[in-house]
């Protein structure tokens, strides 16, 4: 066995647990995953996606049993363990720290203890509408509109449909604080869970003096919370609460979770993120052989000054972009900006895609070929993605087409089918498809899927567009997450938006190894509770990764510009022709009370 010391990362994600362990240089030693469950209720006519915290820690504790035995590392030389969570809302009871069954309309305990809304979970669409239309202060930091994926309206949400004795036992956590709190028993708080998803507006910034707004929360009915200093939220910092950058040590690892993990307690705690934020950690600090143009030019050096020119894309079910800078940059529709939430002092910037990952696989499973072309594809042998863009290359070699952008250049998909998070903002968005034809071929199939990956391309390049024209300054994407697997979308995303793409060399784990920095970081607390700075724990652990340039082909980029310009005229009409519907319906029985 080695004596290096060694760091866990624990990532929650949408479907699965993950833990990675990693050495003092970065180098992943082991690697597990283990499925968790995920409900969803038929309650108040769906749209309901609820998990469990009692269930997550039991898949935790499975994959750092199983990473720890492939690694063969000895438990006592694990020196940290930090962790990330999908920004999904935790209930528990804060007399007796138990879980709160979320589900309506009854709230009782079905014994699978399902006390997380998930992110997904779209129930607060009209407690999100009424929080926007406070036009408060706050929303300023979060791109001028909150998201039902956002906690407060699920809390709301609760408020409303909770039996009054129920909701007044709650305490709310994010996720990736749940865990910390099952870790150590302690109340610590994350910046990132808080300020992100919460509408916690940092101390000093616009005024803000205990973090939360009291008059918000009384503003949109939620006076609840501000009562005994706002400790069923965690409390205010330095008062009556604790809260933390990324990685900076929350406590050590209780007894009773050290010896359901399998590990020795006291292993010191990292502050959690959520998981987009942890794939930005990831990713960003990689060293790369990059031109120039998509350096810092006044610091050409691998320094945090070069994370203001990286843009983190956190690829899984939805995607997140995460870009740093070093002074407030405000665009709209786009989440934040966010102080201190992984490095105190500088801004974070969040825009999205509600589904990509999700959008891929719902197009494919509901196409009539479908099921043919996954038996095909298993019997030689690929996943179903790889013998589609096999399956595009021989279309577009068959057809002499100049590339295979080529093949759907009158085929015009927009896919906002979960509605649209950045930088449209707009939970009501939907898909949209001109030039659909009668094909349920194989083919057919292959180019909607190609088209979709278009999509896919194309809004990252509106986001980003929509973030360098108010003041940020990204020049390549840092790809994380499984899509990053996609070559012909890692090819689109770099040609459509003409920057290079790198791919980490952790090319499944980059998110789960961010967390596993994190566990470093709260390693190099001192007695005085200072810690290494996140970048340079991030400089010496990264990997070099693969970068993707444009090709270069000239016509695919001016054919791919012709389809952006579609692109937005697709998202500006569809809002257009839902005002005309709705201005017709006014006043009519057809139209709403």
């Amino acid at each position: 066995m080695s004596s290096q010391n060694h760091y866990i990362g624990i990532d929650v994600g949408t479907g699965s647990a993950r833990a990675c362990i990693i050495d003092s240089t970065g180098e992943i030693k082991g690697l597990a995953s283990h499925n968790i469950k995920l409900w969803q209720p038929a309650s108040y006519g769906g749209g309901h996606y609820e998990q469990s915290t009692t269930d997550i820690w039991k898949a935790i504790c499975i994959c750092v049993k199983q990473a720890i035995a492939e690694s063969k590392v000895d438990p006592t030389s694990v020196k940290g363990i930090g962790f990330d969570a999908t920004c999904s809302l935790a209930v528990f009871t804060h007399d007796t720290d138990e879980p709160v069954p979320v589900t309506g309309p009854d709230f009782k305990n079905d014994g699978n203890d399902r006390n997380v809304v998930l992110w997904l979970d779209h129930r607060p669409l009209a407690e999100t509408e009424m929080i926007n239309g406070t036009k408060h202060n706050l929303l300023r930091y979060v791109g001028n509109k909150m998201s039902p994926e956002m906690e407060i309206p699920k809390v709301l949400w609760l408020k409303k449909n909770m039996p009054p004795e129920l909701f007044d036992r709650c305490k709310f956590y994010d996720l990736a604080d749940a865990l910390t709190h099952i870790a150590t028993g302690n109340e610590t708080r994350s910046f990132c869970s808080a300020v992100c998803k919460q509408g916690y507006v940092p101390v000093g910034v616009d005024g803000s003096v205990k973090g939360w707004q009291e008059d918000f929360y009384h503003t949109i009915g939620l006076g609840d919370l501000v009562k005994d200093d706002f400790k069923r939220t965690g409390g205010v910092n330095g008062v009556s609460g604790t809260f933390l950058s990324a990685g900076e040590l929350v406590g050590g690892l209780s007894e009773k979770a050290a010896q359901e993990l399998g590990l020795p307690a006291g292993i010191p705690i990292g502050s959690g993120v959520i998981d987009a934020y942890a794939g930005w950690i990831g990713t960003v600090g990689a060293k790369v052989n990059l031109s120039q143009d998509q350096l810092d030019d006044a610091n050409p050096a691998n320094d945090v000054s070069q994370a203001f020119t990286r843009l983190a894309a956190v690829a899984g079910t939805s995607t997140c972009h995460l870009a740093m800078s070093k002074e407030p940059v405000f665009v709209n529709g786009v989440w934040g900006p966010y102080r201190d939430v992984l490095i105190p002092g500088y801004w974070m910037a969040e825009g999205g895609q509600s589904a990509t990952g999700e959008l891929i696989r719902h197009m494919l499973e509901t196409h009539a070929a479908y099921g043919d072309t996954v038996k095909e594809a298993e019997a030689a042998g690929k996943n179903i993605y790889d013998y589609l863009n096999d399956h595009l290359r021989h279309l577009a070699e068959k057809n002499n087409a100049p590339s295979i952008s080529y093949l759907v250049r009158h085929y015009f998909f927009y896919g906002d089918l979960w509605g649209n998070r950045s930088p449209i903002a707009d939970p009501n968005m939907r898909g949209a498809i001109i030039g659909m034809s009668s094909d349920k071929s194989k083919d057919g199939m292959a180019l909607l899927y190609y088209s979709t990956l278009e999509f896919i391309a194309l809004q990252t390049r509106q986001i980003i567009e929509a973030m360098n024209s108010s003041g940020h300054k990204i020049r390549s994407i840092f790809m994380s997450g499984s899509q990053c697997q996609n070559e012909i979308l890692m090819d689109l995303i770099a040609t459509a938006c003409g920057m290079p793409v790198l791919v980490p060399r952790y090319v499944n784990a980059a998110v789960v190894h961010g967390a596993a920095m994190l566990g470093a970081k709260a390693a190099s607390a001192k007695e005085d509770g200072t810690t290494e700075p996140l970048w340079d724990i991030m400089d010496r652990m990264s990997k070099p990764g693969k970068v993707v340039w444009s090709r270069g082909d000239l016509a695919e980029k001016k054919l791919l510009d012709v389809k952006y310009e579609v692109f937005l005229d697709q998202a500006r009409t569809q809002q257009e022709y839902r005002r005309k519907v709705d201005e017709a319906l006014k006043g009519s029985t057809l139209g709403k009370e």
